[in-house]
């Protein structure tokens, strides 16, 4: 029987964890409710108290007197109940409804289950700006459209669609279905819609090879995926082409990945196949800020709209990711496309400027001088179905080198 676990403010929010407990009971799943309240007593009884979510988080319910230190402490706790259910066999799939104050809380400690594990906050909060409970973990996230303050014609037919979704998902989980088990070699590569020919060229040639492909979005939370993953040892080695998350840091765009983007896979000591996908462009939302409305922009669709990197930007960014690149000890190799960086970046694209990525190379070429990086230069756009095979083929390569296989 599949076991959800409802987390979640039981003083202020008693009644609605009340009723999603019976929702699931009555579609025969297991439930344990964790207390996280702080202020006045539960208005239902939980099987986890507050005071054991505290002492999980070393203090007491009695100490926390402020609001914010009250948040954060037993987030911390949450997040160890919340681990230890899972590993007890006793945590199939969490729900939480909620605020801002609770979406903060339980989101955090929802972050702390594994991948794979469904998690889902129903918020008043899903409707705006969500990066800060999200994160880089797949928790799922429903907008309540009326607050959760009591059941009434809306906010039952919400709940009740959380309700059946987390049991429909903890049942899935609990089955372990239809999760793929195999040993295959994991390759971390990096991908954008104007890298995407490419790098699919590469995943079908290193699917080929033996690997299993893991392509993270370039999008932000993609790239500080990819980065978590190299630095944790979950890669055997990374197909980096795609770099669109520097060049917009570098503008101050929307979807920064933060600064270990390019550092981590070097840190960790994979080996890495890197090509400069995207540097022509950084990534914002709808609309670009005034400063660059003079700029060549680009509407790629009705969420994302591009701006073009300059020679100068482009000279700045090839020296970044030279001095990000020149301290890997594990075999590297850079790709450096001369005949366009992305769809838009080709002869006759509304991106096409020679002398722009032609500063993007030689500041890579000079930066990288004298270090242990190859530099392959190809006659080609960086979407050819054959300059994706052949960054697989040398990842491939690196991976299985005599030196490293007896590694």
């Amino acid at each position: 029987m599949p076991v959800v676990v409802l987390l979640g403010t039981l003083d202020t929010k008693g009644a609605e964890y009340g009723w999603l407990r019976d929702r699931l009971r009555a579609r025969g799943v297991r439930v344990v409710l964790v207390d996280t309240g702080t202020l006045d007593a539960p208005r239902v009884v939980p099987d986890v108290p507050r005071e054991e979510v505290a002492r999980a988080a070393g203090v007491m319910p009695g100490a926390l007197r402020d609001r914010g230190a009250a948040v954060t402490a037993m987030a911390r706790g949450a997040a160890e109940v919340l681990r230890r259910l899972h590993a007890e066999g006793r945590l199939h799939g969490v729900l939480s409804v909620g605020g801002s104050g609770n979406s903060a809380l339980s989101t955090t400690a929802m972050r702390a289950l594994p991948v794979g594990v469904p998690k889902l906050m129903v918020s008043s909060m899903a409707s705006g700006d969500v990066s800060p409970y999200v994160g880089d973990s797949d928790l799922t996230l429903m907008y309540s459209v009326v607050d959760v303050a009591g059941i009434n014609r809306i906010s039952a037919r919400v709940l009740a669609n959380a309700a059946d979704a987390i049991a429909g998902m903890a049942a899935g989980y609990a089955a372990g279905r239809p999760v793929p088990r195999g040993d295959r070699p994991l390759v971390g590569a990096t991908m954008a819609g104007v890298t995407t020919r490419g790098v699919d060229a590469a995943r079908d040639r290193l699917t080929a090879l033996g690997y299993e492909v893991l392509v993270f979005h370039a999008s932000g939370a993609g790239g500080r995926s990819f980065a978590a993953m190299a630095a944790d040892g979950a890669l055997a080695g990374t197909l980096d082409a795609t770099l669109l998350e520097v060049s917009t840091a570098h503008l101050g765009g929307v979807g920064r990945a933060g600064p270990e983007r390019l550092t981590a896979a070097v840190r960790a000591g994979l080996p890495q196949v890197v090509s400069v996908g995207a540097l022509d462009m950084a990534k914002f939302g709808p609309s670009v800020p005034d400063r660059l409305r003079h700029r060549r922009v680009h509407v790629h669709n009705a969420s994302v709209t591009v701006v073009r990197t300059t020679a100068a930007e482009c000279a700045a960014l090839g020296r970044s990711v030279a001095a990000a690149l020149r301290g890997a000890t594990a075999p590297t190799a850079l790709y450096l496309p001369l005949r366009g960086l992305s769809t838009l970046d080709v002869p006759g694209g509304v991106y096409w400027d020679p002398a722009a990525d032609g500063a993007l190379f030689d500041a890579l070429r000079a930066g990288l001088e004298g270090s242990r990086v190859e530099i392959r230069e190809a006659d080609t756009d960086v979407n050819d179905p054959e300059l994706g095979r052949a960054m697989a083929d040398h990842l491939h390569a690196l991976l299985t080198a005599p030196a490293r296989a007896a590694s």
